[in-house]
């Protein structure tokens, strides 16, 4: 019966070598070894998987098609030692050797893949899963162990989440350079009155808290184009109308060439957003790293109110 254990990983190693030289005495000049030295361990290879690896011709060796299967099997497990050994090194900087993240798609058009990129940056090995969705489908999936942490838009209730709010920001008017707006320092709600409105989905004038505010303050719009929240700046930058959204989300997006500029908007609407996992995460390392990072990252940011995670 073949016995391959951790004392064959040395014999292995003389068969990948002395397979790859073609000769005994170039594989031992290779390894440093005696030439009987690999004849020994080749023997006793052949002996303990019960197969024959080399053919004696005329004092030189001939690999057998199972020679090549074995060297190929050793190729295929070497690279997963070097994959073992890059997790080892996450696991070292940051607890974990992989991170399945679901974000909010206000934060997954910029903030949360420079985050990404920075993990990455400092192990390219480090495997990591981004996903968006809505925040409760965030919420569930943390909650179901299908994603290891959240970015989700708060406040968010759970029994079995940590919350951990990271930031709260102001809302911006997002206008056309060319739009009447534009010249103005601050948008007012009343400014809105006869204006066409980008707005993301929604399902009732009662979940969009823009359209909200216009009806509590009596503003009559001119229309509305309900969009996914991806499209909103292109429709503000192809001069469809004007938008109120979170200065992140708005930021990520525009490009100086789409001709599209920011303004405070009043009254204050805020977003709040914040991080979710299990408390069996509560002690990764990858924890502490993106704090620092997401921390410095919102610096750049207009209108950002840093939570004491990312404040101290």
């Amino acid at each position: 019966m073949a016995d391959v254990n951790i004392h064959s990983l040395k014999a292995l190693a003389i068969f990948k070598t002395l397979f790859e030289a073609g000769t005994a005495s170039q594989a031992a000049r290779t390894l440093g070894i005696t030439q009987s030295g690999v004849s020994r361990s080749l023997a006793q290879l052949e002996e303990n998987l019960g197969i024959q690896l080399f053919l004696r011709e005329k004092n030189r060796l001939v690999a057998t098609p199972e020679a090549r299967e074995l060297y190929d099997e050793i190729l295929r497990l070497m690279g997963n030692i070097e994959e073992l050994r890059h997790s080892v090194l996450a696991l070292k900087e940051f607890g974990t050797s992989r991170l399945r993240i679901a974000a909010v798609p206000g934060l997954s058009f910029g903030f949360v893949p420079r985050l990404v990129a920075a993990l990455l940056e400092e192990n390219r090995q480090f495997s990591v899963s981004l996903d968006m969705m809505s925040s409760h489908e965030v919420q569930l999936a943390v909650e179901s162990s299908h994603a290891d942490i959240g970015f989700v838009t708060l406040p968010i209730t759970s029994r079995v989440l940590r919350v951990e709010p990271w930031f709260t920001t102001e809302a911006v008017c997002l206008v056309p350079q060319e739009h009447p707006l534009a010249a103005q320092e601050r948008v007012d709600v009343q400014d809105l009155r006869d204006q066409h409105l980008v707005i993301s989905n929604q399902p009732s004038i009662r979940t969009n808290p823009l359209l909200e505010l216009a009806s509590r303050h009596r503003v009559q719009i001119a229309g509305k184009t309900e969009a996914n929240i991806g499209t909103i700046t292109a429709l503000v930058a192809n001069h469809v109308g004007i938008t109120v959204m979170n200065p992140i989300t708005a930021q990520d997006q525009l490009a100086p060439r789409d001709g599209v500029v920011m303004r405070p908007f009043s009254p204050a609407m805020t977003f709040s957003f914040g991080l979710v996992y299990r408390n069996d995460w509560k002690q990764a390392r990858v924890l502490d790293f993106l704090r620092g990072k997401g921390g410095a990252q919102l610096a750049g940011y207009p209108c950002v109110a840093l939570d004491e995670f990312l404040s101290e």
